[in-house]
């Protein structure tokens, strides 16, 4: 009876000391560079392929243990490799600072021509053989994908209707007036324009960057291409592209990949 009890008091023991072993501490941090806190930043807890994004003053909550890997990412810096230790779950408090990332471009050179700059004259002078040449180049359509299709391009071209904000303005003079003011107006047809917008970016982005870009250089699946867009989506994307800033997606289309594969791979 004896031996029972203590085998169960032992194997009560191994059980809460292994248990005490895998459970995870819920830590703080805050993200700075050399300049201001960082925000909008991607933390993703290597080992168990959860994540995070910092707050607009920089900070973040995630679940960690002695021995996890921290990745943290963000537009124009360096992403860093941080591995958690006892201390720092017992301070339950981190604090990173990311390197800007500096981008160097690669070099060119400049060589002299005789161009007036006047579009009449320059053009005369240049050969007709060149012509031809230039207008060939220009008319190749031969690495186009034609299949993809995209939804016609007429968000900005939508205008409001024309609301009459004061139905009774014709019969002023004829009994009291009344006034019925649309102040929602713009506001719907605002939100009906971003939502317009949403829906047609998957598309343009694809007929901009390329199939090669996403499927072969990214190595993207197909079925996972619209997954991957809304896991690369709380970096801002979208306003990216309605600024034209196409670098910028670029890089965080490059950056993300990698971390968005490992984490379909281990699913």
């Amino acid at each position: 009876m004896i031996k029972k009890i203590l085998l169960l008091i032992l194997f009560s023991t191994a059980t809460f000391t292994s248990f005490t072993q895998e459970s995870r501490a819920l830590v703080s941090g805050k993200i700075t560079d050399s300049l201001n806190t960082v925000k909008n930043a991607n933390i993703i807890n290597i080992k168990t392929n959860q994540g995070t994004f910092s707050s607009d003053n920089g900070e973040f909550r995630i679940f960690v243990k002695d021995g996890d890997s921290l990745r943290i990412s963000s537009i124009q810096h360096i992403t860093k490799f941080i591995l958690i230790k006892r201390k720092d779950i017992n301070n339950k408090v981190l604090n990173i600072k990311l390197a800007y990332n500096t981008v160097v471009l690669d070099t060119f050179e400049l060589k002299r021509h005789n161009l007036s700059g006047r579009l009449g004259i320059d053009s005369k002078n240049v050969p007709n053989n060149k012509k031809d040449s230039l207008l060939r180049n220009l008319m190749d359509f031969s690495d186009i994908d034609m299949t993809v299709v995209a939804p016609d391009d007429h968000i900005d071209k939508m205008k409001p209707p024309i609301v009459n904000t004061d139905p009774t303005a014709r019969f002023a003079g004829a009994g009291g007036a009344f006034s019925m003011p649309f102040k929602d107006s713009e506001r719907l047809w605002a939100l009906r324009k971003k939502l317009a917008r949403k829906k047609a970016f998957p598309y343009k982005i694809l007929s901009e960057l390329g199939e090669k870009f996403f499927f072969e250089k990214l190595k993207i699946p197909v079925d996972n291409y619209f997954h991957f867009l809304e896991y690369c989506n709380p970096l801002g994307i979208e306003n990216l592209h309605k600024d034209k800033k196409i670098l910028d997606i670029i890089k965080i289309f490059q950056s993300e990949s990698k971390t968005y594969l490992e984490i379909i791979k281990n699913e």
